[in-house]
């Protein structure tokens, strides 16, 4: 309550932007002291933990997706938990279980839950979809509705609480494809590409060096709480709510909006286009965007440059674009090129 009466007026507004600023530079900064290179991907990770969602880190074996994330739980007061994901892993292994305890005086039993690693705030799922699925489906509770029910009994998880995942190329050997309904779940998905030649010579420096670099705490649990209530409060103009909107809809082939009409490429490559979801995800990503730029507005421009992390895994091609081997980003960039900024009364007027 105290934070909304200071943000009443436009210097406290400012204010507010410049902190949240400086601890996003330094919390980049602690980062990139163990993760070389990868700023974008860096930047994508830190913006989808500020709008309060999960991410999806995918990319071969050996590129730094765990690393990140060790290096992100390093520089925040938060409770962190890895969970291996293997083919013989089950539900129970994640979430907990139910056990009989026998009290040592009196003999009495009673059913005791014992947490699983689930229960942190900052949750490591490695290698997810080396998992079967019924084992990758315990996680959707957690990552949607912020808790974990077992044996009838709901149990909420810390705030603040986030999810990353990391994922191998499905046509690797071992993969289980995630379900659509999980995909959709994860706010961003972020693509981990290979080191360029100064950031790889970076690396070996630092690794094969005496001394590894240490990461710094630098926010802890209320102060992230803080300046995601912050985040929510970002103003979004109704025409770029509208442009977000529309975004989303260019992508159902059929439908009134989609990008390039009867022959475009939603029609042809496109089988099932992206959820309601994909909207929340384009404006919190344009929201974390804008105050990372010092604003308190969101543009046009803030929604084009989260397109692709909120739209690549929620749109599901058929079999002809992989015919033609064209992947979701290509789709993607093609229908931010074709969906106009202008708002459509404006163009029917």
């Amino acid at each position: 309550m105290a934070a909304q009466q200071d943000m009443q007026t436009p210097e406290a507004v400012k204010q507010a932007c410049q902190r949240f600023g400086e601890q996003f530079r330094r919390l980049r900064a602690e980062v990139g002291k163990a993760v070389v290179g990868h700023t974008e991907v860096v930047d994508a990770v830190l913006i989808s933990l500020f709008a309060g969602g999960n991410v999806l880190l995918e990319g071969v074996p050996g590129l730094g997706k765990t690393l990140l994330v060790r290096s992100l739980s390093e520089a925040l007061h938060l409770h962190f938990s890895r969970i291996q994901f293997t083919p013989d892993l089950m539900p129970a292994d994640v979430v907990g279980t139910t056990l009989v305890s026998e009290d040592g005086e009196s003999g009495r039993r009673s059913f005791v839950f014992q947490k699983g690693p689930i229960f942190a705030q900052i949750v490591l799922a490695d290698e997810i979809n080396r998992a079967t699925p019924k084992t990758q489906s315990a996680l959707l509770e957690a990552m949607q509705e912020r808790s974990v029910t077992v044996g009838g009994v709901t149990h909420t998880l810390e705030k603040p609480f986030i999810v990353l995942a990391t994922q191998n190329p499905i046509e690797q050997e071992g993969t289980y494809p995630l379900p659509e309904a999980q995909l959709d779940r994860f706010l961003f998905k972020i693509n981990v590409g290979y080191s360029q030649l100064n950031d790889l010579m970076t690396i070996l420096d630092r690794t094969t060096g005496q001394e590894a670099p240490k990461v710094e705490p630098v926010m802890d649990g209320p102060s992230i709480i803080e300046v995601q209530q912050l985040v929510r409060g970002v103003i979004v103009a109704p025409h770029v709510k509208e442009y977000a909107a529309r975004l989303v809809l260019a992508t159902h082939p059929g439908g009134q909006f989609a990008a390039g009409g009867e022959s475009g490429p939603v029609a042809r490559y496109i089988r099932c286009g992206a959820s309601p979801r994909a909207a929340q995800a384009l404006l919190l990503g344009g929201k974390v965007r804008a105050l990372i730029d010092g604003r308190y507005h969101v543009s046009y421009a803030d929604i084009r440059e989260t397109a692709l992390l909120a739209l690549r895994h929620r749109v599901l091609l058929n079999f002809e674009a992989e015919a033609d081997r064209v992947d979701p980003d290509d789709v993607v960039r093609k229908i931010v090129e074709l969906t106009p900024t202008e708002p459509v009364a404006t163009r029917v007027a």
